[in-house]
């Protein structure tokens, strides 16, 4: 594959954006996995296999991903939003690669896999894999999504029977359980959600009359949030990550 396509196909900009960064020696490559210094490259089409090829644009290392799958600590006060109203968008967080990475259609770069409120903190996944962010909204795979809840009042026996036995939403009659309600301390409910209904955590704990406070998401299937991934912090998914996103 040629380096300029190999570029342009990691968002670095159109095919002659990217010739013209390798003709400017803006442009290193590393000759194997191991190797510890990049090597200049000048020639736009010279031919390299992309798979696990790393290289580094303008003093910065990227890996080659056919497609990329992050995650990403959302900070609170921010929107998972390309035109947000009020906060900055979490896609301010990413660098310009991985907004620009070239898709099908209008949508351009990495989106969001569902949303959290400005409001919630913690564990999103960004893709630019369509099919990836299909399976994981679909609602026929349950995917368990964990979260860590500060109420406003005492949690106790009562709540949390309710909200493993079902609690009725306004817009649906049919009763939402919890996977799983534990009561980490007084004021800090863990809640394990199998569904993605609008505001559900706040709405689920209000009908059991209690207030949520505070909320963060740690876990999504078996994946969870780093404890060394700060806040408006990124990093790419593994193959080992996404299998236990499924698990």
């Amino acid at each position: 594959m040629q380096l300029q396509d190999i570029l342009y196909s990691q968002g670095f900009g159109t095919r002659r954006v990217c010739a013209g960064l390798i003709q400017q020696g803006l442009v290193q490559v590393y000759a194997s996995n191991d190797a510890t210094k990049p090597v200049a490259c000048t020639e736009a089409q010279a031919e390299f296999p992309a798979d696990g090829l790393h290289f580094r644009v303008q003093g910065i290392d990227w890996p080659y991903h056919e497609k990329a799958y992050l995650m990403l600590h959302k900070p609170v006060a921010t929107e998972c939003s390309q035109k947000p109203s009020t906060y900055p968008s979490i896609y301010t967080l990413l660098p310009s690669p991985l907004r620009l990475r070239p898709q099908k259609g209008a949508v351009q770069g990495v989106q969001a896999v569902g949303r959290l409120d400005q409001d919630t903190s913690g564990l999103l996944l960004l893709t630019d894999d369509g099919k990836f962010i299909h399976r994981m909204s679909s609602p026929r795979h349950h995917v368990p999504k964990v979260y860590e809840v500060t109420l406003k009042h005492p949690l106790d026996d009562k709540q949390l029977n309710k909200l493993l036995a079902g609690v009725v939403l306004d817009d649906d009659p049919k009763p939402v359980r919890a996977a799983a309600a534990e009561a980490v301390a007084s004021h800090h409910l863990r809640l394990t959600l199998t569904e993605g209904k609008y505001h559900q955590v706040k709405r689920m704990v209000a009908a059991v009359s209690n207030r949520v406070e505070a909320l963060h998401r740690s876990q999504i299937g078996g994946l969870r949030l780093p404890e060394d991934l700060a806040p408006g912090q990124w990093r790419w998914l593994n193959q080992a990550d996404l299998a236990s996103i499924a698990a």
